[in-house]
């Protein structure tokens, strides 16, 4: 039985050396190459992905930029005959000329074909080698802004760009190309940023990663927000805390589970927000002033800077960033102006809520609500009714928690309820000619 064990084994391993044999013979192909970009406009900063495959394996691979005056390596590697392998480069400070190049890609295979040499290939990429940073011009004059407010930008680029916007600190506000062909770009005055720290920069890169960063003229006015102090009674906390309960298992009383809505949830819905202001449609669907909830009292104002107290202790400091109005109960919302709707239903402390895109980044958001009339996708009108107000998530009672976002950053409503504003700093900048 030994002896017939040991024969099988034997035969398989022949088996198996002969099949590996076969393969490194009748292996007659060199490696397939692929390269990430493989075509188009490309800079000194770009970066290249070259993969190479083979059933033999892959023994090494070169890459080369080739041009009019001679061929220079720009990156090579062995390898221990791996199925797939990959290699990532740059032009560097190779003296490429502006213009058309060829990024030349060789690879040897691990077969024993050409006499154990293997099988050789090439495959030569032509792109278009450009380092020139794209050119900006500013048409909109004067841009003012208050804190907390909103600015508008206008401008052209003399080519296809991969982005293009203005940056304010950690915030960068992406412009739009619009149908004519010029650029707009609604930007923030964050209302927890001052005068002194408040320095935005117009920018703009190209598809072969070129950068233009330059300063454009502006004004700003400084506002004081509100500061406000809030009781928190042990009939809200009973009250509002089981909605939340499952999402902190671990907190033991309604106070703990507040102070987690209030911070850790909070944080989460704004970061939520901040990445929906991203995937803003690139026209503007709005036209004229935002309406406000008809026939409704504030109740609390943008940037409110509140303090939060428990049975006489401060435990909580957030920002409020919206208006609190206040109608009927269940009074019906209308859409402040035309857009669509990107997200409905229950998220965090902003209960049952509707956002809708204008476009250009300008969103709205309607918080605290009782009942919602439209679903995601949605196409509406200016003043169409959309749900009815509430007391969902951290709302006391009903009112409606309404928010203006640009690009995710909360600003000042007050300004959108505003004919003039929005006709002096934003309406022609964005193609509104009316």
């Amino acid at each position: 039985m030994q002896k017939m064990l040991t024969f099988v084994f034997v035969a398989l391993l022949a088996a198996a050396a002969a099949g590996a044999a076969l393969l490194f013979l009748s292996d007659g192909q060199p490696p397939a190459l692929t390269l990430t970009p493989a075509s188009g406009p490309v800079g000194k900063a770009t970066e290249f992905t070259l993969e190479a495959a083979d059933p033999s394996g892959v023994r090494a691979v070169i890459v080369s930029l080739r041009t009019a005056s001679g061929s220079t390596v720009l990156a090579s590697q062995d390898f221990d005959k791996l199925p797939s392998a990959s290699l990532t480069f740059t032009l560097g400070e190779t003296k490429a000329p502006e213009g058309p190049i060829e990024i030349v890609a060789s690879a040897v295979d691990g077969s024993i074909r050409n006499l154990g040499k293997g099988n050789a290939g090439e495959t030569v990429f032509s792109m278009t080698m450009d380092t020139r940073a794209p050119h900006v011009s500013v048409l909109s004059g004067q841009h003012n802004l208050t804190r907390g407010g909103v600015g508008c930008i206008s401008y052209t680029l003399n080519e296809d760009v991969r982005r293009s916007g203005v940056r304010v600190g950690p915030h960068f506000f992406p412009g739009y190309r619009l149908p004519g062909g010029n650029y707009a770009c609604l930007f923030a005055f964050p209302y927890n940023m001052t005068p002194a720290e408040f320095s935005p920069r117009l920018e703009a890169e190209d598809l072969a990663g070129n950068r233009r960063e330059q300063t454009f003229p502006f004004h700003v006015n400084d506002r004081t927000f509100r500061a406000d102090v809030l009781e928190i009674p042990d009939s809200f906390l009973d009250a509002k805390m089981p909605q939340y309960e499952a999402d902190y298992p671990e907190a033991s009383t309604p106070l703990e589970i507040y102070l987690k809505v209030n911070t850790e949830m909070r944080a989460r819905d704004d970061a939520a927000i901040l990445e929906l202001g991203q995937t803003s449609v690139s026209e503007p669907l709005w036209r004229g002033e935002f309406l406000r909830l008809p026939n409704s009292a504030p109740r609390a104002g943008f940037a409110d800077a509140r303090t939060y107290r428990y049975k006489g202790e401060t435990v909580d400091n957030q920002t409020h960033l919206g208006v609190d109005l206040a109608s009927l109960q269940a009074a019906p919302v209308p859409a402040a102006n035309a857009g669509v709707v990107v997200r409905t239903g229950f998220h965090g402390i902003y209960g049952e809520n509707i956002m809708i895109d204008h476009g250009l980044g300008l969103m709205t958001i309607y918080s605290h609500l009782s009942q919602i009339d439209v679903e995601p996708g949605a196409t509406v009108a200016r003043g169409q009714i959309i749900g009815r107000t509430g007391a969902t998530g951290l709302a006391g009672g009903d009112h409606l928690h309404y928010g203006v976002y640009v690009s995710g950053v909360a600003v000042n409503p007050i300004e959108w309820w505003d004919p003039s504003w929005i006709k002096n700093n934003v309406a022609d900048r964005v193609g509104h000619t009316e």
